[in-house]
């Protein structure tokens, strides 16, 4: 009876095993291993976590250890610049502190009692990594590094990355300084509806006068997908002995924009570059309107002409993943008539794409034409046939 039992279980235990996917050990360059599951799609990638995300949607498309506890080094300053954006003046002038001048780590060499504007301290960090300037930008902002630091995590918590916690603004190691690879895709992610958050992060290079050797050259980002990707828009590079080599990059092609992030990878560029290659593979754009597309014809009130068409005033795509179903609506704020008085152009509504109930795209609907109101005498007369039409 016991051997039968035991029998048993050994065979429940083999299917089981059989079934379930199976973690493998990947030997990297550097002699070190990392786990990847053995259904991965992508096992030619080093980073010990990873992760593609679609930035309007925040779908997943692939993901490898995404939840995993990592150092984010330098990429630390995204939500540096995030935050920086949200709560400081870009045209205040910091004066540098000598806390901030002495900081560790790649630098501006910046001086203290030097004197120089947020948003140039915003791009010396973002293109050189200077962790100098994340030090005087958080004083500058907070008060102190600790007091941003916890700016950055509520934030972090506001927009969903709630597996990390940022005690810097630079990104130098603290064990009690962490992120996922998912986090970061997140919060890169919500950095993209800042128009000025995707202007600096996708600047090649900066000419600064106040910059050491400026007569010489600019300011030149260190990272390398801006000039190795078609369509890269940013992100940010990171590099700790604790955090190993750690990039999120980002890429626009039709509309879509997509997230990758790689935390301890061995070979980030290589990697960064297959995992937007997968995303783009596996989403593409559709569009729902182009520009000048007729939308609706809205009944004018008092007008010259009865009626107006309403115009998407741009294009409308959408990013779908193959074999996805249906999960958009679409919903058209337009009133049902509108006063005469209207020129051509102006908005009159707009339209919204919803992704499972939030609001991931949107676009002003405008005339098609300029309606003039009647003359007084004219709309009077009209008033009257419709009152006339309803009595009779």
């Amino acid at each position: 009876m016991k051997k039968g039992i035991i029998a048993g279980f050994v065979v429940c235990s083999l299917m089981f095993s059989i079934q379930m996917p199976l973690a493998v050990s990947a030997e990297r360059a550097d002699g070190t291993t990392i786990e990847i599951a053995a259904d991965d799609v992508l096992p030619q990638v080093t980073a010990d976590a990873a992760v593609v995300l679609e930035a309007d949607t925040g779908k997943v498309v692939y993901q490898r250890n995404m939840d995993k506890k990592m150092f984010p080094a330098s990429t630390t300053k995204i939500m540096t610049l995030i935050v920086a954006l949200e709560k400081g003046n870009l045209d205040d002038v910091v004066t540098i502190s000598k806390n901030a001048a002495n900081t560790e780590g790649s630098t501006l060499w910046l001086e203290e009692g030097e004197k120089v504007k947020l948003i140039d301290l915003l791009y010396g960090m973002m293109l050189v990594s200077g962790n100098d300037a994340t030090v005087a930008v958080a004083e500058h902002i907070a008060g102190s590094v600790p007091a941003f630091a916890r700016m950055m995590t509520d934030k972090a918590k506001e927009i969903g990355a709630v597996h990390t916690s940022f005690v810097n603004s630079s990104g130098l190691p603290d064990d009690r300084h962490f992120t996922t690879a998912h986090d970061m895709a997140l919060i890169a992610a919500y950095g993209y509806k800042n128009p000025m958050f995707a202007k600096i992060v996708s600047t090649q290079e900066k000419k600064m006068a106040w910059t050491k050797n400026a007569d010489k050259a600019p300011l030149r980002n260190e990272n390398r997908m801006l000039w190795l990707y078609d369509g890269a828009n940013g992100v940010k590079t990171g590099y700790t002995d604790a955090a190993g080599r750690c990039l999120v990059s980002a890429a626009k092609r039709d509309g879509v924009q997509l997230i990758a992030v790689v935390l301890d990878s061995t070979y980030m560029w290589n990697d960064s570059i297959a995992l937007l290659d997968y995303g783009f593979g596996h989403v593409h754009a559709k569009k729902l309107y182009a520009k000048g597309d007729v939308v609706k014809n809205v009944h004018v009130v008092s007008g010259r002409e009865g009626n107006v068409d309403v115009k998407a005033a741009e294009e409308v795509n959408i990013p779908v993943t193959n074999g996805e179903g249906a999960k958009f609506t679409t919903e058209i704020e337009v009133p049902d008539s509108v006063q005469a008085g209207f020129n051509k152009g102006d908005v009159l509504g707009r339209v919204i794409v919803k992704y499972e109930g939030k609001e991931v795209k949107s676009a002003d609907l405008i005339a098609a034409k300029a309606v003039e109101k009647k003359s007084f005498f004219a709309d009077l007369y009209s008033r009257i046939v419709e009152w006339a039409k309803k009595i009779f």
